[in-house]
């Protein structure tokens, strides 16, 4: 059976909420009864066959063509199958997902994967701030799952980080790792200013030099049994992640966030032995 495609015909003036097209609540539906849902598009509510025309029934595998960064919410909530996004996608891609799959084939706004409990993001393109947050006022970010993001990603990545682990090939922003509780962040590219920002425990690992404030301590040079391990577990993505030219065992460690708990750690690949 083909997957359930929504396909847009015109690029909306206003934002539109998609939290709706997930495929727990399109389960058992026909094709009238999709079309006849409402979409909240600024102030209004329009029908879902005014955006898109729809194609295919299987809606365990939803597909979004076209699609732009005016699209929000894609993905909300998420609890089992897979969602395809062809194009960019909105604020708040994947936000609260609890099982499934989303994957975007260009960029993602602010607060993609935000509070993601369980499942798989990936993100081809680049990413907004907030990557894996939590939203503003609440006190605990992604729970769980893996994001992986190809392109870059903005300010504030893991923010109050509880559990769970995102993979940034390219840059990130500053702040990344700020107010981490828990989990694992690997950035490959360059890192902004005020990593690890009153992190408490968690990981970050980084392929390039940072810039660390005077609240982290340099534990040395150390070789790590568990990294190896940990690039294992990527061999199936389909990431730079997965190269085993891009793994290593040896790093520079430095604990903090000292300012707070303390108990994080900034790992470092060395260059040299």
């Amino acid at each position: 059976m083909s997957a359930l495609t929504f396909t847009l015909k015109t690029r909306p003036d206003q934002r539109v909420d998609l939290s709706p097209l997930v495929c727990q609540q399109l389960q058992g539906k026909e094709h009238p009864e999709i079309a006849a849902i409402e979409l909240q598009c600024g102030k209004r509510k329009v029908r879902v066959d005014a955006l898109f025309a729809l194609s295919g029934f299987d809606t365990s595998h939803i597909v979004i063509k076209n699609s732009v960064d005016k699209l929000d919410f894609i993905g909300k909530e998420l609890d089992g199958g897979t969602v395809t996004v062809a194009g960019d996608a909105g604020a708040y891609l994947a936000l609260g997902m609890k099982s499934g799959a989303v994957t975007v084939s260009g960029n993602a706004g602010l607060y993609a994967g935000c509070e993601l409990k369980k499942g798989y993001l990936e993100i081809s393109g680049n990413a907004g701030d907030f990557l894996g947050g939590a939203l503003p006022g609440n006190k605990m970010g992604m729970k769980g799952g893996l994001i992986l993001v190809k392109g870059h990603a903005g300010e504030r990545v893991g923010d109050h980080l509880r559990r769970g682990v995102i993979l940034i090939e390219g840059n990130a922003g500053d702040y990344c790792g700020s107010r981490m509780i828990a989990g694992t962040i690997a950035v490959m590219g360059q890192t902004g200013r005020f990593l690890g920002y009153a992190m408490r425990r968690g990981t970050l690992l980084l392929w390039q030099e940072p810039q660390l404030s005077a609240t982290f301590n340099d534990c040395g040079s150390h070789t790590l049994a568990f990294l190896p391990m940990l690039f294992n577990s990527f061999k199936a993505l389909d990431s730079r992640f997965a190269d085993s030219a891009s793994a290593f065992n040896r790093v520079r460690r430095y604990a903090g966030d000292m300012a707070e708990l303390g108990q994080g750690e900034v790992l470092v690949k060395c260059t040299a032995f």
